[in-house]
C-alpha cells in the first residue's frame, strides 16, 4: 500500500521516503496474526519497493501512482492559471524557479480553463478532457457522458471522435432514382446474343445502343443537347471501345 506521509526520513540519493506511524502495543497485538503490509516508499528519485509484495498490493500501488500522475496535471494547470491571473508580470519567473516546462504547463492550463472544477469527471483522466477541450461546452458534456458511461479509454475516445468527424466531413451521397426496365425474356436473350457477337459487355452494349438512338432522335429534331460520353457510337470498333469506360449500372430484367 502506498504510504501516506506522517513524517519524512532520508531516502536514497538525497530523496525523502514517506513512512507510516508506529502501531501502539494494543494495535500490534490485534494485528499480530495478520500478514504485515510493507509500504511502497516514495522518494524524489524513485520508489523503494519491498522485497516480497503480494500482487494485489503491487496493483493497488500502480493505481495510486497513476491517480497522482493524472491529478498532478490538473494541479499544475490550476496553479498555472492562478499565477497568470494574479501575477501577470511575474508568473513566468515562478515557473522558471520551479524548474517546470512552460509549454507543458501552458497545455495543462488551457485544459484547466476549458473545464471548470464542477465539470471535471473524476472517473475520466486528464487526457480524456484534453481530447475534448477544443469543443463547445455542450459537445464536451455529450462526449464526457459517452466516455464515462461506456468506460472508454483515451484511445477509444479518440477513435470515436475521429469516426464522428469523418462522418461529418463526408457529404451525403444523393439518392439516385430507381432505374429498372421490364422487357420480355425473348427480347432480352436476343440483346444478349447481339452484345456477345460484338464481344462487349451486355450492359455497356445496351447503354451505347440507347445513347446512339437518343442522339439520332435529338439530331433529327434539331434539339441541341450535350451528349453523354458513350453517345453516337455506330461502328463495331466503337462498340468494343465502350467496354473500357466506367459507367453506372442499369438494371434490366425480364
Amino acid at each position: 500500500m502506498m504510504a501516506h506521509q506522517a513524517g519524512q526520513t532520508a531516502g536514497s540519493h538525497g530523496g525523502t521516503a514517506t513512512t507510516v506511524p508506529q502501531a501502539t502495543p494494543r494495535q500490534a497485538r490485534a494485528t499480530a496474526s495478520a500478514p504485515r503490509r510493507v509500504p511502497v516508499l516514495t522518494t524524489k528519485v524513485g520508489l523503494q519497493m519491498p522485497a516480497k509484495m503480494a500482487y494485489d498490493e503491487w496493483e493497488r500501488a500502480g493505481r495510486q501512482l497513476a491517480d497522482v500522475l493524472d491529478s498532478s496535471s490538473w494541479w499544475l494547470g490550476d496553479w498555472m492559471v492562478y499565477g497568470k491571473d494574479h501575477y501577470t508580470d511575474r508568473y513566468q519567473r515562478g515557473i522558471r524557479a520551479a524548474g517546470l516546462s512552460y509549454q507543458t504547463l501552458r497545455n495543462y492550463a488551457w485544459v484547466s480553463r476549458r473545464f471548470d472544477l464542477t465539470r471535471r469527471r473524476a472517473a475520466l483522466s486528464f487526457q480524456h478532457h484534453a481530447e475534448l477541450a477544443s469543443m463547445p461546452v455542450a459537445d464536451q458534456e455529450i462526449w464526457l457522458d459517452r466516455a464515462e458511461q461506456r468506460q472508454w479509454t483515451t484511445k477509444q475516445l479518440r477513435g470515436a471522435l475521429r469516426t464522428a468527424r469523418q462522418g461529418d466531413q463526408q457529404p451525403a451521397a444523393p439518392a439516385l432514382p430507381g432505374r429498372r426496365l421490364e422487357v420480355p425474356g425473348s427480347r432480352l436473350e436476343w440483346w444478349h446474343q447481339a452484345a456477345q457477337r460484338l464481344g462487349v459487355d451486355f450492359e455497356q452494349w445496351v447503354m451505347a445502343t440507347l445513347d446512339s438512338a437518343a442522339a439520332t432522335a435529338l439530331e433529327a429534331l434539331g434539339t441541341a443537347a450535350e451528349r453523354p460520353e458513350a453517345a453516337g457510337l455506330k461502328s463495331v470498333q466503337d462498340m468494343k471501345g465502350i467496354a473500357e469506360q466506367r459507367t453506372h449500372p442499369v438494371a434490366i430484367s425480364a
